[in-house]
C-alpha cells in the first residue's frame, strides 16, 4: 500500500489544498491529510481540532483520506506513519524555492521523496491567508473555500472573534 502525506496548516482549508489532496487520492491507496502548527506564521484563526474538523467534513467523499494533526518534523511523522511520499502543492514559481530546500532537506534527513503537484489554474492565487483577510473585511470567499468552511468563517467574523485557543501559533 502506497501512502502520501499532505501537510499543511489549511488555516482555514481552500479548494486550492482540496485539489490537491483530491489529485493525491487518485494516486496513492491512502493520503494522510496532516495538519501542522506552523510556528512561522501568525496566529491562527481556527485551533487544530477545529481545522481538522473541517477538512473531516470537506473531504468526506473520499474514502481513502484520514486527517491527522501534529507537532515536530514533518519527516518524524511521516516515518512514525509509514509514508511513502509527500505531496505538496505548487501555485507559483515564487512557491518552489522554498518548497524545493525543504524537499532536499527532508529527503536528506528521512529517504522520502517530496512529489510536487502545480495547483489547477482556477485555484493558483488562494491562499488561507489572503482568504482569511478578505474574510475578516467582509469579502466573499464562498468560491475560495468549502461551504461547511465558509460557514465557519462567517460565524467567526461576525462575531469578531477567533475559535483558535489562547496564545495558539
Amino acid at each position: 500500500m502506497r501512502t502520501a502525506l499532505c501537510p499543511g496548516s489549511f488555516d482555514p482549508v481552500t479548494l486550492g489544498h482540496l485539489d490537491i489532496i483530491e489529485r493525491s487520492s487518485r494516486h496513492f491507496d491512502e493520503v494522510i491529510v496532516a495538519v501542522i502548527r506552523n510556528p512561522q506564521k501568525t496566529q491562527s484563526l481556527f485551533s487544530l481540532e477545529d481545522r481538522q474538523q473541517m477538512l473531516k467534513e470537506a473531504t468526506q467523499h473520499l474514502s481513502n483520506i484520514r486527517i491527522e494533526f501534529f507537532k515536530g518534523l514533518l519527516v518524524d511523522f511521516a516515518r512514525d506513519h509509514g509514508v511513502d511520499a509527500i505531496v505538496k502543492g505548487l501555485r507559483a514559481v515564487s512557491d518552489f524555492d522554498q518548497e524545493l530546500q525543504m524537499a532536499q532537506m527532508n529527503q536528506r534527513l528521512s529517504g522520502i521523496d517530496t512529489f510536487f503537484l502545480s495547483t489547477s489554474p482556477q485555484h493558483s492565487f488562494l491562499s488561507s491567508s489572503l482568504v482569511r483577510e478578505v474574510a475578516r473585511f467582509g469579502g466573499d470567499v464562498s468560491g475560495m473555500v468549502p461551504g461547511n468552511v465558509n460557514d465557519r468563517l462567517v460565524e467567526t467574523f461576525q462575531n469578531g472573534r477567533s475559535t483558535a485557543a489562547e496564545g495558539e501559533v
